[in-house]
């Protein structure tokens, strides 16, 4: 990768935007792009650096890349441009692969709270390269030497951003948890639990539907969070949570792997045949 592409990869990624690299990695015949050559698509699907062939080629190429950022997997795509006529009135031939990468921020986990379990479950967000934001006035480095961001200045409960990465875990046991929940809700946050006893979780959520949260997004609310792992101690309750964020943000079953049947999980398709035009100029 040439320095232009890697300035432009390097100020995407300090601004968290997700983009796609993607990078000729054969060529059989006649191709303008080389091997080698590589462009950058960002998350609009537009290309705004670097070149990997014109026309249909690059049509093909910011559609393809598109949709690895969306799925969020790698993807090997095969360009068939041995037609004699092309739509867009140009001759062209040769067959071009071409490996598409998404490069994605990390995913926000926010944690709400203070305590064993939230530092525990601090410690794993980490481990699991997730940002780590904790928000709790309480909240210190000595505690929570592995998160990215301390907030203890919240009193009004708007200072961390919510999206649609963001995993949000409530550990304050306290009158405020449906406020955050509410929040998280209206933001269409990935994750959304609260480490509470069954009682309590069903109090909290009863109270947000009688409040005019829809029943439907509430019972979206993982409470009591976590899966069944049979935790007794903090430690084991965090890893029971962390345990169910990487299931929900995987796609994971979150059953045995023994009991999984191998035929339920096909491994993906990676690779992909595009012929560009036909024989008679259609796209």
């Amino acid at each position: 990768m040439n320095l232009d592409l890697l300035k432009v990869s390097n100020d995407l990624a300090n601004h968290r935007k997700p983009f796609a690299v993607a990078t000729v990695v054969r060529v059989q015949g006649s191709s303008s792009a080389k091997v080698g050559s590589a462009a950058i698509v960002d998350g609009d699907g537009k290309i705004i650096a670097g070149w990997i062939g014109g026309g249909c080629a690059e049509s093909a190429v910011r559609h393809e890349a598109l949709s690895c950022i969306e799925q969020q997997h790698t993807r090997t795509i095969t360009l068939d441009m041995t037609d004699e006529l092309l739509g867009v009135g140009m001759p062209c031939g040769g067959i071009m692969e071409v490996f598409i990468e998404p490069v994605l921020p990390k995913p926000d986990l926010l944690i709400v709270g203070h305590g064993r379990i939230a530092e525990t479950l601090a410690r794993l967000g980490h481990l699991m390269d997730f940002r780590v934001t904790i928000d709790d006035p309480t909240a210190n480095a000595n505690s929570f030497p592995d998160a990215d961001c301390l907030i203890t200045d919240d009193f009004d409960l708007t200072g961390p951003e919510i999206g649609p990465q963001s995993f949000i875990v409530i550990a304050t046991q306290h009158k405020s948890d449906h406020v955050w929940l509410q929040r998280a809700l209206e933001q269409d946050a990935a994750y959304i639990a609260l480490v509470s006893s069954r009682y309590r979780a069903r109090l909290v959520l009863d109270y947000l539907v009688a409040l005019g949260a829809p029943a439907g997004k509430v019972e979206s609310i993982w409470a009591p969070a976590g899966l069944d792992l049979g935790a007794a101690s903090p430690e084991e309750i965090a890893l029971s949570v962390m345990s169910q964020i990487v299931a929900v943000r995987r796609g994971g079953s979150a059953q045995s792997l023994k009991a999984k049947e191998t035929t339920s999980n096909p491994e993906p398709a990676t690779d992909k045949v595009i012929t560009l035009c036909d024989t008679e100029g259609r796209a």
